[in-house]
C-alpha cells in the first residue's frame, strides 16, 4: 500500500472518531499550556530582571553594609572618590513617611535621601527643573526631585514644579521632575521621591550611610575596583566580610539568571509530567482502537497489507492527534500567556520554547504510539477475523 494511501486512512479513522480523538488530545492540551505558560512566566520575570538590572549600568557597583552597628559616614565619600577607577559616588537611604499635597496625601511614595550625583550614576533624567546641588546638601535644604507618578497623584494634571508638599507635616519644595522611567530592581521609579541626604534629618533618621552606588571610570577594572572597596571597608569599618557587601551589576544579573533559570526548568519539569500522562493517555486510547479494529486489521492483511503499512497507520494517527494537541495546547498557552499579562505578571513565549513544545507533542505521538501500532502490525490475519 502507498504511503500517501496510508496517511488518508489514518485521518479518515481520525475524523471518524471525533469525540474520542478531542478527548485524547486533552491530556496533551493541558500539558502544552501548561509549559508554554509556566516557562513563559519564567522567562518573562528573567527578561524584566536583566532589563532593571541593566538599566544601572555595567560601570555601577552597589555597596550594601549590613551591620547594625556600623556605617559610613557622609564625609567618607571623599576618602572613596580617592580609590583608584572611582568616577563618583552616591549615598542612598530610604525613608518612610507619608507625603501630601493638600487633602491628597500617599503612603506609596518612596523617599530616597541622597547627593547630588544620584541621577547621573542611577541613568535617572530631568524632564524639567534642576537637580539637587551641593548647596542643598550643605545647608539640609528642603527641596525634593518628584517621579511623575507621584506627581500625577499629588497634583494631577498641574505642573508641580516649584510647588510645595508637605513631609511628616514639613514643606518641600519640587525642584524637579523625573522622566517616566517604569520600575527598577523592585522599585517604582516614578513614585520616589529625592530629598538632599543631610535633610533626612528632618525625618527621624540620621546621615550615616550603609547602601551605595559607584561609577567607575573603567568597567573593565571593575573587579580590581571592588577589591579596593572591600579592602578600604575592612580597614575603616573593622567588620567582618559578612557585614557587608560589594556588587556589580553582572554578578547581580548571573545570580537573578541562575534562579531565575532554576525556577523555569522547575516550573517546566512540573508542567512536563502533565504530557506525560497525556501520552499516556494516547496510548491507552491506540491500545482500545487497535482492539476495536482488529477485524478490520485482519481484512486489510488478508487482502495484502504489510505489518509496516498497519505500523505506519497506527503511527501517523498517534502522531497527527498529538501534533494536533500540541498546536491547540500553543496557541491557547500563548493565549492565556498574553492574559496573565494584564494580572502584573511577565510573560514571554519563548520561539524556542514553542519549537520544542511543538516537537515534543510530535515526539509523544511516535513513542506512546509505537507500542499500539507495533500490536496492531504483529496480530496474525486469521485470527484478527476470527475475532467477533
Amino acid at each position: 500500500m502507498k504511503f500517501l494511501e496510508t496517511i488518508k486512512i489514518a485521518l479518515k479513522n481520525i475524523r471518524s472518531n471525533k469525540l474520542r480523538t478531542i478527548l485524547t488530545m486533552l491530556g496533551l492540551i493541558i500539558g502544552i499550556a501548561s509549559v508554554i505558560i509556566l516557562v513563559g512566566i519564567g522567562t518573562g520575570a528573567s527578561n524584566k530582571i536583566q532589563t532593571q538590572v541593566q538599566h544601572l549600568g555595567t560601570d555601577i557597583l552597589t555597596v550594601n553594609i549590613n551591620s547594625s552597628d556600623t556605617s559610613l559616614e557622609y564625609s567618607s565619600l571623599d576618602d572613596i572618590l580617592k580609590i583608584d577607577n572611582v568616577d563618583s559616588v552616591a549615598p542612598y537611604k530610604t525613608v518612610s513617611n507619608t507625603i501630601s499635597n493638600g487633602t491628597t496625601s500617599t503612603n506609596s511614595g518612596t523617599i530616597i535621601a541622597t547627593n547630588d550625583n544620584y541621577l547621573s550614576v542611577t541613568n535617572l533624567s530631568l524632564y524639567e527643573g534642576r537637580t539637587i546641588s551641593i548647596v542643598d546638601i550643605e545647608n539640609a535644604s528642603k527641596v525634593c526631585i518628584i517621579g511623575q507618578g507621584l506627581a500625577t497623584t499629588l497634583f494631577s494634571l498641574a505642573d508641580p514644579l516649584n510647588q510645595t508638599i508637605k513631609i511628616d507635616g514639613d514643606n518641600y519644595t519640587v525642584v524637579g521632575m523625573l522622566n517616566e522611567a517604569g520600575s527598577s530592581m523592585g522599585t517604582n521609579i516614578d513614585n520616589i521621591l529625592i530629598i538632599p541626604i543631610t535633610t533626612a534629618k528632618y525625618l527621624g533618621t540620621d546621615t550615616s550611610i550603609n547602601n551605595l552606588y559607584l561609577k567607575v571610570t573603567d568597567e573593565n577594572k571593575i573587579t580590581q575596583t571592588t577589591n579596593l572597596i572591600k579592602n578600604y571597608l575592612r580597614s575603616t569599618l573593622e567588620i567582618s566580610s559578612d557585614d557587608y557587601s560589594v556588587t556589580s551589576q553582572d554578578s547581580v544579573l548571573d545570580t537573578m539568571e541562575e534562579v531565575t533559570n532554576t525556577m523555569s526548568l522547575l516550573l517546566g519539569g512540573i508542567a512536563s509530567i502533565s504530557l506525560i500522562v497525556g501520552g499516556i493517555g494516547v496510548m491507552n486510547v491506540m491500545l482500545v482502537s487497535v482492539t476495536e479494529r482488529t477485524k478490520e486489521i485482519g481484512i486489510r492483511k488478508s487482502l495484502g497489507a504489510k505489518a509496516k503499512d498497519i505500523l505506519i497507520q497506527f503511527l501517523i494517527e498517534s502522531t497527527v492527534i498529538c501534533i494536533f494537541g500540541g498546536v491547540i495546547g500553543i496557541l491557547i498557552g500563548v493565549g492565556l500567556g498574553n492574559i496573565v499579562q494584564n494580572f502584573g505578571y511577565s510573560f514571554t513565549a519563548s520561539p524556542t520554547i514553542v519549537f520544542i513544545s511543538f516537537v515534543t507533542s510530535a515526539l509523544i505521538g511516535i513513542l506512546f504510539g509505537i507500542f499500539p501500532a507495533y500490536r496492531a502490525a504483529k496480530l496474525n490475519p486469521i485470527d484478527a477475523l476470527h475475532t467477533e
